[in-house]
């Protein structure tokens, strides 16, 4: 089992939302990078639900996955802000993996409580710059960070 850190713009989709659907496609995923970690994940992976480019920026709940990779039709619609026309159905560029809710946190982990944690150097999500949407989180940190997360579950 692997542990993921997933962005998402609240105004665009929240933890609110995923609770309330209790399970959705996380689509629109267009850089090759954060596609490729979706290529890797596998059914029953931990996913921190990240809220960004928002008042407070924090990881706001957890998912699991309930389904791996899989073409993302967005892409193949010419009214889709997603669409990419050297995707085809043979061979499709971007993928989807679809989330199931577990829980909201009721004390969301700031971004800046976790910038101050200097057990948490080196994690990518308070370096500088870092900008992926998707992205592993390695066994070290998640034992940090397991243990207010399960706390508020």
């Amino acid at each position: 089992m692997a542990i993921w850190l997933m962005k998402s713009e609240p105004d665009a989709f929240s933890i609110n939302d995923l609770k309330h659907r209790q399970r959705e496609n996380w689509d629109g995923v267009r850089n090759f990078q954060a596609r490729n970690y979706m290529r890797e994940m596998a059914k029953g992976d931990i996913i921190l639900f990240y809220h960004s480019s928002c008042k407070v920026p924090a990881i706001v709940g957890t998912a699991i996955v309930s389904k791996t990779a899989h073409p993302d039709p967005s892409c193949w619609d010419p009214k889709s802000p997603y669409y990419d026309p050297k995707s085809t159905a043979e061979t499709p560029r971007w993928v989807q993996v679809e989330l199931a809710f577990e829980s909201k946190l009721t004390k969301p982990l700031t971004l800046t409580l976790l910038k101050s944690w200097p057990e948490l150097d080196g994690f990518p999500l308070t370096k500088k710059g870092s900008r992926l949407s998707v992205m592993p989180v390695d066994e070290p940190y998640w034992h940090i960070l397991k243990p207010h997360i399960l706390s508020q579950s």
